[in-house]
């Protein structure tokens, strides 16, 4: 356990006063299966997603439906080519469907770059050029990371309430997850802490 994980988990247990932070996690499906109403469910999914919907320019061409079972999927465990199979849709058309509502994977923000550097460019409005530059990489490796930074920028913007919306309808305990992952994005925080919380790219 490195310091940061181990001043997460000290954190937690101070919070929550119980140290069964891994077994939380494990139990922490999106299956629809033991739940009592799963189309109430489906119904507020599909309420928040409307409302994405209305508010930013979506980049997927997939529909509502296909989206609500995105979500059910993603917050299931899904992996995008499963999740491609399912819709019958390309792995790249459901990344794309994921970012547009604020879903981004621990993995999709393995860049090989410092992410908080590359967050404070993106807001400051650099062009791919500029931040292949300032980051020394090809720019095609930015265009390839930007719609991750850029998803994440949104959600930050809108204080993480849809993904935080979905969770709540999707999971038992999303707690250690949102605060591993708000520990992450603090530099992006003070980076867009001025910025109005209705702005999207």
């Amino acid at each position: 356990m490195d310091e940061k994980t181990a001043e997460l988990r000290d954190i937690f247990i101070e919070a929550t006063g119980s140290d069964t932070v891994t077994e939380q996690q494990s139990e922490s499906r999106g299956s629809l299966a033991d739940v009592d109403d799963p189309e109430a469910v489906r119904e507020g999914v599909r309420d928040t997603v409307a409302t994405m919907r209305e508010r930013y320019a979506f980049d997927t061409d997939l529909d509502d439906d296909a989206l609500v079972a995105l979500v059910v999927g993603y917050f299931d465990g899904d992996a995008d080519a499963d999740l491609a199979v399912e819709l019958d849709a390309s792995p790249e058309a459901v990344r794309t469907a994921r970012f547009d509502l604020h879903l981004v994977r621990d993995a999709d923000r393995e860049f090989p770059f410092d992410a908080d550097r590359f967050d404070n460019l993106l807001v400051d409005g650099a062009d791919d050029e500029t931040i292949a530059e300032a980051l020394d990489v090809p720019a095609e490796v930015v265009a390839e990371c930007r719609p991750v930074a850029e998803a994440d920028i949104r959600s930050s913007r809108a204080n993480y309430r849809f993904r935080d919306d979905f969770a709540e309808l999707l999971t038992d305990d999303d707690l250690s997850n949102r605060m591993a992952e708000d520990a992450r994005r603090d530099g992006l925080r003070e980076a867009t802490e001025d910025i109005e919380t209705d702005v999207s790219l």
